[in-house]
């Protein structure tokens, strides 16, 4: 039997792939849900799951986490700046420990992306292409949750501000990237070959999907609100500049108001969009449209 494991399942993305393994009919024996504070895993330990300590800082936890685990999701930091040497950590840990296939949840279009997000997963990705180990790129879009979670504040706002032009952002629920990577994890499309190009014989294959839902722009996103709550919130464009000038003036930081500014800035370059059917096809049915979420999200 092949043994799975999910690190960061204790996370909003970790804790959906391990139920959605569990959904598909894994047995729960199989699954180890990894987390940095065992005790906030009690509801996958109920659920049968193994749950296992494993620390992206404490690489010795790492190599005890892996025993036995066969494929692995590496589910990406939530610390910038420390990224790198965490998955390093873990990708180390995992040859150690004789794992045969990792799953990195990256960022969409990787390869040349302006994103300022972006570096740490570019660097990742290298150093998953030089472990040896068969590899599945997952390369996540938005999640639509970045903006239904801040519905209350656009509606109170009556607008949504932003620098993004008529870039659109090809989101989808933490739901639909969980169960995108579950499938990715149970598929055996790595021992056959490599969907960027690499020959399998000559090199580990490396398998990429570029993961987004039905992409829409700030505009869309802001009349899709204004619909569903029944409020007036429209969308108001500035410039790059303008726009950090103005995350200053809400209480930011110049670094932060710049870095998030310069996310727009790469949603207006086209960044965050993505043409792939690749979610779609792994979830075995359409991404879930952002009116859906949106409603969702209203209750």
């Amino acid at each position: 039997m092949t043994t799975y494991a999910v690190t960061g399942a204790t996370g909003h993305l970790g804790r959906l792939v391990v139920q959605e393994l569990l959904s598909r009919g894994v047995p729960a024996a199989d699954v180890v849900a990894i987390a940095r504070t065992p005790e906030k895993a009690a509801d996958l330990a109920e659920l049968g799951a193994q749950v296992r300590e494993g620390d992206y800082d404490r690489p010795e936890t790492l190599a005890t986490a892996l025993v036995g685990v066969q494929r692995l999701l590496l589910v990406s930091g939530s610390e910038p700046g420390a990224r790198v040497p965490q998955h390093t950590a873990v990708i180390d840990a995992a040859k150690a420990a004789g794992v045969e296939r990792i799953a990195y949840t990256s960022i969409l279009n990787a390869d040349d992306t302006t994103n300022p997000l972006a570096g740490e997963h570019q660097a990742t990705e290298q150093v998953l292409r030089a472990s040896g180990l068969p590899v599945t790129l997952l390369r996540n879009g938005w999640y639509t949750e970045n903006y239904t979670a801040r519905i209350g504040e656009f509606v109170e706002r009556g607008e949504i501000v932003g620098a993004s032009g008529d870039g659109k952002v090809s989101a989808a629920p933490r739901a639909d990237y969980a169960g995108a990577a579950a499938a990715a994890l149970l598929a055996d499309d790595a021992a056959a070959g490599s969907a960027d190009g690499s020959a399998a014989g000559a090199a580990a294959p490396v398998v990429v999907h570029e993961l987004g839902g039905p992409a829409f722009t700030f505009t869309e996103l802001a009349a899709t609100i204004a619909d569903a709550t029944g409020a007036p919130v429209a969308y108001r464009d500035l410039t790059v500049e303008a726009f950090a000038a103005d995350l200053q003036q809400a209480g930011l930081d110049a670094g932060t108001a710049g870095f998030v500014a310069g996310i727009d800035a790469s949603i207006a370059a086209g960044d965050l969009q993505t043409d792939s059917d690749d979610l779609d096809r792994l979830l075995g049915r359409p991404a879930t449209p952002l009116a859906d979420a949106v409603r969702a999200a209203r209750g």
